[in-house]
């Protein structure tokens, strides 16, 4: 079964591997000094996203903590 697994995955990775490109639009990004800003904000979003994570397990835990005090 583990076989047959990684097979599967190895037949849908390998031609990607295979036939990879450079992208032209990162190029043209990069040409242009516009890669910075689309890398800036990424790194916002993601920091977004880990942000509110934080938030959300905290206010999870506190409210584990006060459902076991009761």
């Amino acid at each position: 079964m583990i076989k047959k697994k990684l097979f599967l995955l190895l037949s849908f990775l390998l031609p990607m591997l295979i036939y990879a490109q450079e992208v032209g639009m990162a190029d043209t990004l990069r040409e242009n000094g516009k890669i910075f800003v689309v890398v800036i904000v990424i790194s916002i979003i993601v920091i977004g996203l880990f942000g509110f994570l934080l938030f959300l397990e905290r206010k999870v835990n506190r409210l584990e903590k006060s459902a076991e005090q009761s």
